[in-house]
């Protein structure tokens, strides 16, 4: 029973170790220091999105791909604008069809 226990704790310790080792050598896998909670590099304009902007978007390198919450907050950020592009549209529509 005592040489079990002994074993076991030893497999704990030295798990232990991997584990802090791989964290020291490998970190979180990103390339910047972890930022605020709902804060991103990834830019784009307040308003007038282009196509340009889109293309020259950036997302964060991580260990398993691009950070998904930038990618997310972007096409969310897309869908605003292309919403309020379309209600605009309507809108001069419907104005245009009141003046004939």
């Amino acid at each position: 029973m005592t040489t079990a226990l002994i074993y076991l704790v030893v497999m704990l310790l030295v798990a232990a170790v991997v584990f802090l080792l791989a964290a020291v050598v490998f970190g979180r896998g990103e390339e910047l220091a972890p930022l605020p909670p709902g804060s991103s590099p990834t830019r784009l304009p307040v308003r007038d999105i282009t196509g340009e902007d889109v293309q020259v978007v950036k997302f964060q390198l991580v260990l398993r791909g691009y950070k998904m919450s930038e990618v997310d907050w972007v096409v969310r950020r897309l869908g605003d604008e292309i919403d309020t592009l379309r209600a605009r549209v309507t809108e001069l529509e419907a104005q245009r069809a009141g003046q004939h």
